[in-house]
C-alpha cells in the first residue's frame, strides 16, 4: 500500500479547510442530495463527499455507507487531491498503490474508485467520489458528469467560505478569524509555543470617509489589509473584525517580535502613502497581548484584552496630540 504524500500547499490547504468550519458538522441535504444523485446516476453502491483533514478522511455525506471517518493513510481521496483531474482506478486489487489497502482487502471491498477533487480557492480540500465492489470504467461522458456534480459540491463549499470572508479586503471576517485563531491557539498550547495577538484600529477613519467619500475609505481599508498581508507571515491568522478594526494572531511569536512586525507595518503604510500620492495618512492604534494558557481560555479572551490595550494606546496618543 502506498500512502499519499502531502500536497505542497498542505499548510494553506488545512487552513482553508479549518476556515470553512465544516468538519464534524451534522449531515446537510445540499450535500446528501449530490451523493444520492451520484449513486443513482452511476449505479454504484457508494457515493461520498469527503474532506481530507491533517490525519483523517472525514465524510460530509455518504450514500450507501456509514458516515464517519477513516485514517488518511488508507484514503483513496488523499491521492485524488494531489492532482487536478479525476483519479480513476479501474481495479484497485491490481493497482500497485491500493492492492493491499485494508479498504480493498476488507470492508468496503473497493475495486472501482473515481474521485474528483473539490477545490476552494487554490486548494483541493476533498473529493466527490463514487465506489463500486467490482471493477469498471467510466467513459468520457460519465467523467464529465462526475465533474459536473463535483462543481456543484464546490459551489456549496464556496458558499460556506463566503460566510467567513470579508468581501472588501478578502481577509477572514470575525467569524472566520475566530475559528482559525482558536485552532492556532490549541496547537500553540499543545506544543508549548508562544503566541501574540495584535488588535488594530484605524485612526481618524471617519474623517477620511467624511472628507474624501466612502470609496476612498474603502481604498484605505484595502490598503491597510494589503499591508497586513505583506508584513505578516503566511502562518499568521489575519482578519477584519468589522469597520476599521483588524486583528492578527502570530503563532510562535513573542510580544517583542510582534512589536517589530508592527513597526514594519507602520513603515510600509507610510511608504505607500508617498508612492500613491494620497493627501491623507493611514494611521492606526495597536493593542498587543501575549497568549497565556493559564489566563486565556479562548481567542475571545485575547481579543477583549488586546482591544483594551489598543484603546488605552489610542487615548494616550490623542492626549499627546
Amino acid at each position: 500500500m502506498k500512502t499519499a504524500p502531502l500536497p505542497i500547499n498542505e499548510s494553506s490547504r488545512i487552513a482553508r479547510l479549518r476556515l470553512l468550519n465544516i468538519l464534524d458538522t451534522q449531515p446537510e441535504e445540499r450535500f446528501d442530495r449530490l451523493t444520492r444523485m451520484a449513486r443513482r446516476l452511476f449505479s454504484v453502491p457508494i457515493a461520498q463527499v469527503t474532506l481530507i483533514d491533517s490525519d483523517r478522511q472525514w465524510f460530509k455525506s455518504s450514500a450507501g455507507a456509514p458516515l464517519g471517518e477513516t485514517s488518511r493513510d488508507v484514503s483513496f481521496c488523499a491521492h485524488a487531491i494531489l492532482g487536478e483531474e479525476i483519479l480513476h482506478v479501474h481495479d484497485a486489487s491490481s493497482d500497485d498503490r491500493f492492492f493491499d489497502n485494508p479498504l480493498v482487502t476488507g470492508n468496503p471491498n473497493i475495486r472501482f474508485y473515481a474521485g474528483c477533487p473539490l477545490k476552494v480557492g487554490s486548494e483541493n480540500l476533498g473529493t466527490l467520489c463514487v465506489i463500486d465492489h467490482k471493477p469498471r470504467s467510466l467513459d468520457a461522458e460519465e467523467l464529465k458528469l462526475l465533474k459536473d456534480l463535483a462543481d456543484m459540491a464546490e459551489q456549496e463549499l464556496v458558499a460556506l467560505q463566503m460566510a467567513t470572508t470579508d468581501h472588501l479586503t478578502t481577509l477572514s471576517n470575525q467569524r472566520g478569524f475566530e475559528v482559525l485563531a482558536q485552532h492556532a491557539l490549541r496547537i500553540c498550547k499543545r506544543m508549548s509555543r508562544a503566541a501574540t495577538l495584535l488588535s488594530f484600529d484605524l485612526d481618524r477613519f471617519k474623517q477620511i470617509n467624511d472628507t474624501f467619500g466612502h470609496a476612498e475609505g474603502d481604498l484605505a481599508l484595502k490598503t491597510f489589509a494589503e499591508g497586513l498581508l505583506v508584513v505578516f507571515r503566511d502562518s499568521d491568522v489575519i482578519g477584519r473584525l468589522g469597520g476599521d478594526e483588524f486583528a492578527v494572531l502570530l503563532s510562535g511569536a513573542s510580544s517583542e517580535s510582534a512589536a517589530a512586525a508592527v513597526s514594519r507595518l507602520k513603515q510600509w503604510v507610510e511608504e505607500q502613502a508617498i508612492l500613491s500620492g494620497r493627501s491623507y495618512p493611514i494611521e492606526f492604534s495597536t493593542g498587543r497581548i501575549e497568549f497565556d494558557p493559564a489566563r486565556h481560555e479562548s481567542v475571545e479572551d485575547l481579543l477583549a484584552q488586546a482591544d483594551l490595550a489598543m484603546y488605552r494606546n489610542k487615548h494616550h496618543a490623542h492626549r499627546r496630540d
